[in-house]
């Protein structure tokens, strides 16, 4: 354990985390570990998933207590025994999904239970005023009476910083705020960062995103299986030595691409088109290759394979499976043909957070697994079994409730979901986003394997780096068409973004 103190930094931190620990059950979550979190810096937090990271931010929402250890502010020992309690003392935390309502406006959300009133009714003139005064300040287009349906996730953040503004907020907690953003959306969410940094506001910044924490942070501390590692100014460590401290040991590749046996074309997409997504896409998929598919924000890449799994249809064009046309009409016939989806969303789409390890992974496969309508449960959780230990997903038991596991674990659970369908066609949206370096790593190697199993993979990415290290040949998109296809071999970054851009650079299959 090493602290690496900033010698400029004189004052006492603001709030401070020290030998804090919690048990859930048989799981050590946390193990004695301290963060100081100083007015007007921001301090990132990075680990891999299961390193204890959303267990503290949930201690500082006052979510969790501590079964040992002090939380002071201002030098003053606090207990944050529930969320009102974290939000009095000015902690507030923005979670990676925004949890706000819906059905009501921006205003509506950002002042919730705080609204000026007027003769003991709400002054929705005085409300809208105090929130379009907020808004303005962060630069945003909208206004207080918009509705939040239809606001854009990066949107929705940025109510969640109206939210703490109006609550003034001395400490911020944002938890992997970038996960869903665009380049261009996270620009914009870091000069406001930077913006609250300067008037004082200590921020505690979870992300797996090496490259932003080099942009943003002042001082980055690290966890490892529930323990402290090293808290130190950011310019004293490289991403080398993050990755390293991170898991314990040299990651020699993120990208462990093993050598798979091309086999025949499994799925052929032709002339495949749907309004307003995407024009006439074509593209062979063989058995054991991993197919990248690469495209800035608006490509169409997730719109083609929402198509193939039957989510959408498409207006003209075919599909077809060893050479014959296969109708897809919903999910239920993808299933029948042997295809199978890994959605971005894994929250909405791809999990019941509700319900068991065990029960996620049977879902789909209920009939299969169902006799005189009643489901074998011991069948089904030898299955579960048997794909948890595959893919090494770590939890207390089948039992577990999915919503208890880290972010890479869930991962690996909707994976071994679709898995159990048996698929010969196994498509991934994002398989590795909001996930930590090392079980990146890790959902790689089972990528890479599925492949040499003879699986055909459609790998969906918006990683460069891991469409180059992950594909044998890559699909590029440009505002619903394909620009462009490269092999493996003649692939590099200039290339494919050019391709990703609308231009055709030399030497590209157009």
């Amino acid at each position: 354990m090493t602290i690496s103190p900033d010698p400029d930094q004189a004052s006492a931190p603001l709030a401070n985390l020290e030998g804090i620990t919690k048990q859930f059950g048989a799981v050590q979550a946390l193990r004695g570990v301290h963060l100081p979190l100083y007015a007007g810096e921001v301090h990132a937090l990075v680990g891999e998933n299961g390193a204890g990271k959303s267990t503290l931010v949930k201690m500082l929402g006052g979510i969790h207590q501590p079964d040992a250890g002090t939380i002071t502010i201002d030098g003053q020992p606090v207990t944050l025994s529930d969320p009102l309690a974290a939000r009095a003392l000015g902690i507030v935390v923005i979670h990676q999904h925004p949890a706000l309502f819906p059905d009501l406006d921006v205003g509506e959300n950002v002042l919730m239970g705080r609204e000026p009133t007027s003769f003991g009714r709400i002054d929705w003139r005085k409300t809208n005023r105090q929130v379009d005064d907020i808004l303005r300040s962060l630069g945003v287009t909208f206004s207080a009476t918009t509705p939040v349906r239809g606001l854009s996730v990066a949107d929705q953040q940025l109510v969640e910083i109206a939210k703490a503004l109006s609550l003034q907020a001395r400490v911020l907690v944002m938890d992997e705020p970038t996960a869903s953003l665009s380049a261009r959306e996270v620009d914009r969410l870091f000069a406001i960062v930077r913006r609250l940094r300067d008037q004082g506001v200590a921020i505690l910044f979870v992300s797996h995103r090496l490259d932003e924490i080099a942009e943003l942070a002042d001082r980055v501390t690290i966890f490892r299986d529930g323990a402290h590692v090293i808290t130190a100014p950011v310019g004293e460590l490289n991403t080398e030595q993050i990755i390293r401290h991170m898991v314990g040991r040299r990651l020699e590749s993120l990208y462990p691409k093993e050598t798979a046996e091309i086999g025949p074309v499994v799925l052929a997409v032709r002339d495949l088109s749907r309004l307003g997504a995407f024009q006439d896409v074509d593209f062979d998929l063989h058995r054991g290759e991993i197919l990248g598919f690469f495209g800035l924000v608006g490509a169409g890449r997730t719109e083609v394979a929402r198509v193939l799994f039957g989510v959408d249809r498409a207006e003209t064009g075919s599909i077809l499976l060893d050479g014959a046309p296969a109708n897809v009409a919903n999910p239920s016939d993808a299933l029948q043909h042997g295809i199978a989806y890994v959605p971005e969303d894994r929250h909405g789409q791809g999990l019941i957070l509700s319900e068991s390890i065990a029960d996620n992974i049977a879902l789909p496969i209920l009939r299969r697994l169902s006799r005189w309508s009643l489901v074998d449960t011991r069948r089904a959780r030898r299955l579960a079994t048997d794909y948890t230990a595959r893919l090494q997903v770590k939890a207390a038991g089948l039992d577990q409730l999915v919503s208890a596991l880290s972010g890479g674990n869930q991962q690996k659970v909707v994976l071994g979901k679709w898995l159990a369908t048996n698929p010969r066609v196994l498509i991934l949206d994002e398989p590795t986003r909001g996930i930590d370096i090392g079980t990146k790593a890790e959902v790689h190697r089972i990528i890479s394997r599925l492949a040499t199993e003879g699986l055909a993979i459609m790998l969906i990415s918006s990683e460069l780096p891991e469409v180059l290290g992950m594909a044998d040949r890559i699909v590029v998109m440009h505002e619903g068409h394909v620009t462009g296809t490269f092999d493996r071999a003649d692939a590099d970054q200039e290339k494919v973004m050019f391709a990703a851009t609308g231009q055709v650079p030399m030497g590209m299959t157009a």
